[in-house]
């Protein structure tokens, strides 16, 4: 994974210093309620911009590579995008050395379990593209420019540590197809797929729209995570 562009590093340094607010609330498999947090500005809910989204078929896969989206493997100050979200989003978090991630406790967003992650069995957490590269890839990236694509697959919006195999079955899905197993963490995972792309301009499908709809329906007041 890659982080390119003048705007990036403030938001890496944010992601690997800063922890996210408590979990507890997303990982009991209950129905979704709405965020306790309203915006002010309507234009900040999940199911405003949802509307704003461009709705049409998905382009044809011709074309899509993974290098398209970067080469996944340079650092930025010596830390991986993996080590930086892996600290990001995982608690009681043990370091090898200023960037390594060698243990942490991850409350998976995705099954509502405990994952107790060490780096001799790393497979278990894995880094999810919440917007799958090839389904993005349909859905408008490949008319961005490569720097704005490596921007995408690299941005910590579009990143997540999960369970390793809820990862593997969610493979390249879109909302339409498939939703997080903890149904309270449904609301919270379309408004994040919903933010990444309004950010890059990227369309949904009808049938997308209508399974980002019907969850939001749950939650009006979900608003979208902040860049």
């Amino acid at each position: 994974l890659l982080f390119l562009g003048a705007s990036l590093p403030a938001a890496i340094e944010q992601a690997f210093f800063s922890k996210p607010a408590s979990t507890e609330s997303v990982l009991t498999d209950r129905p979704a309620e709405p965020s306790a947090t309203v915006p002010s500005d309507n234009s900040q809910l999940a199911v405003t911009v949802l509307a704003t989204l461009e709705v049409k078929g998905r382009a044809a896969k011709t074309g899509y590579a993974r290098s398209e989206f970067g080469d996944g493997g340079s650092t930025v100050n010596g830390c991986t995008a993996r080590n930086i979200i892996l600290n990001r989003d995982m608690q009681e978090v043990v370091l090898q050395d200023e960037c390594t991630v060698v243990s942490g406790v991850l409350q998976d967003p995705y099954t509502a379990t405990e994952i107790m992650f060490t780096k001799a069995k790393s497979a278990a957490v894995q880094i999810d593209h919440v917007i799958a590269l090839s389904d993005a890839w349909q859905k408008g990236a490949q008319q961005l420019t490569k720097a704005q694509r490596i921007q995408l697959a690299n941005d910590p919006l579009e990143l997540l540590a999960v369970d390793g195999p809820a990862n593997q079955q969610k493979s390249d899905a879109d909302a339409a197809t498939w939703l997080p197993k903890n149904k309270n963490f449904r609301c919270t995972y379309v408004a994040r797929q919903i933010a990444v792309k309004a950010k890059y301009s990227l369309w949904v499908t009808p049938a997308e729209h209508e399974a980002m709809a019907k969850v939001l329906s749950q939650c009006p007041l979900e608003p979208i995570p902040s860049p």
